[in-house]
């Protein structure tokens, strides 16, 4: 079964998505199940894993709701207030949904660089195992060490770092980021996506041969048993339709053999967020 680990769905809304600047103009319009379900086929994927784009409550909902009238979304990571002391009475809430698989904030937005590491956000990472829930890292380089330091306090606790950290791939910068990036993978508890990547580009002169050092690193680091493809649809349009942004990858994992090419497409995915 293959599965795009890390996709999105939207209703625009310029308050919700103040995010998408004038110069993302293609994403400043609704992407829904309709939109998305036949690229999927095209491209021969089975299911996805849909993640929250909205840092609200409600998100869940949206995204749970989406998951429960379209079979082929496996699995929903939404979001809830890491800080809020009263977490372990909404995880309750929610968790009794079997397409729940994780949860996610945006980090790398946040002004204190060392968010995942303040007293009430490890509180509310603490309560996610309990329920089954991984916690996908969104993050910029600067991040990954506080990233290892979190992984190394939570060792049962399974995080998934999206987008591999959001190298410079446009200025072709390696370090330190590679050497950032190996550190988090010694964590036995931490696997990555390989997604996020044709943004990180330049969106109009991106070659898939860019991409490949970026790549090598994540392979190196984690292995195939602990990475797992996403397409970041529709945030890649800004660089790629759908079958573009896929097939860099799959080019790039089919190469590897069999076994692994079943992990990275697919299995990974499936056996880290039990879908």
């Amino acid at each position: 079964m293959r599965i795009d680990a890390h996709q999105h769905f939207w209703h625009y809304d310029p308050i919700d998505h103040a995010w998408m600047s004038e110069a993302m103009g293609v994403l400043r319009q609704d992407y829904l199940p309709r939109d998305l379900a036949p690229q999927l086929r095209a491209a021969g994927v089975d299911g996805t894993v849909a993640v929250q784009a909205r840092q609200r409550l409600d998100e869940t909902a949206f995204l749970l709701d989406l998951a429960d009238s379209n079979p082929w979304i496996k699995g929903v990571v939404g979001w809830v207030d890491l800080r809020d002391p009263d977490l372990g009475e909404t995880l309750e809430a929610l968790a009794g949904h079997p397409k729940l698989v994780g949860v996610r904030h945006v980090v790398h937005d946040e002004p204190d660089d060392d968010f995942l590491l303040r007293s009430d956000v490890r509180r509310g990472i603490g309560w996610l195992r309990a329920y089954g829930l991984t916690y996908d890292l969104l993050l910029f380089p600067k991040h990954l060490s506080r990233a290892v330091r979190l992984a190394e306090a939570y060792p049962d606790q399974p995080f998934v770092l999206d987008h591999i950290a959001k190298p410079l791939i446009r200025d072709g910068v390696i370090e330190p980021w590679a050497s950032d990036l190996r550190r988090l993978a010694a964590c036995a508890n931490v696997t990555c996506k390989l997604s996020g990547m044709v943004t990180e580009a330049r969106w109009d002169a991106w070659r898939p041969e860019q991409l490949w050092p970026y790549l090598d690193v994540a392979l190196e680091a984690f292995g195939p048993d602990r990475l797992m493809i996403g397409s970041d649809w529709p945030v890649c349009t800004l660089a790629a339709d759908y079958a573009r942004t896929m097939e860099v990858v799959v080019t790039y994992v089919e190469r590897l053999g069999r076994e692994a090419a079943e992990a990275m497409l697919g299995g990974t995915a499936a056996r880290v967020y039990v879908l």
